[in-house]
């Protein structure tokens, strides 16, 4: 399992095959990358991406424990970036591997709804019109409810 806070791009296709290289008793290996988006209203500058170093890496690597045990995975893999970030950029990545699909899917799917709702990340959304912190979305909490 690897956590990764960094503020720097990681190179999606290498960390995908490095996850991938030599998985042979796992039938299923998943991946999801998360891009800043654009914005329908305001066309967005950058999004800058704060947290506190040490309970960042703490609590994703507690959650990434749970969702390996509670889904039977293999692996899991947790980057996530901080810093200014531009529209287009990616954020974050996450990828599990396990003996079947279901599981690897569920896996990063209760990881994913992890981060987007609970991580110590605190996110500013900067436009023309000025900026202002993203509010955690009633979607988001529906979807964590699930777990």
């Amino acid at each position: 399992m690897r956590i990764s806070v960094q503020e720097h791009p990681f190179d999606l296709g290498a960390e995908s095959a490095a996850f991938a290289s030599g998985r042979k008793d796992m039938g299923a290996i998943v991946t999801f990358t998360g891009v800043v988006r654009d914005l329908p209203d305001d066309p967005l500058e950058a999004m800058e991406i704060e947290h506190y170093p040490g309970m960042t890496e703490a609590a994703l690597s507690e959650i990434a424990t749970q969702a390996v045990t509670r889904f039977e995975l293999g692996d899991a893999l947790v980057i996530h970036r901080y810093g200014r970030l531009l529209p287009g950029e990616m954020i974050m990545m996450v990828a599990t591997a396990a003996r079947h699909r279901k599981s690897a899917f569920e896996g990063a799917e209760f990881l994913m709804d992890y981060l987007k709702s609970r991580a110590p990340f605190w996110k500013r959304e900067i436009t023309s019109a000025g900026a202002d912190w993203v509010a955690s979305k009633a979607v988001d909490e529906d979807a964590l409810k699930r777990w």
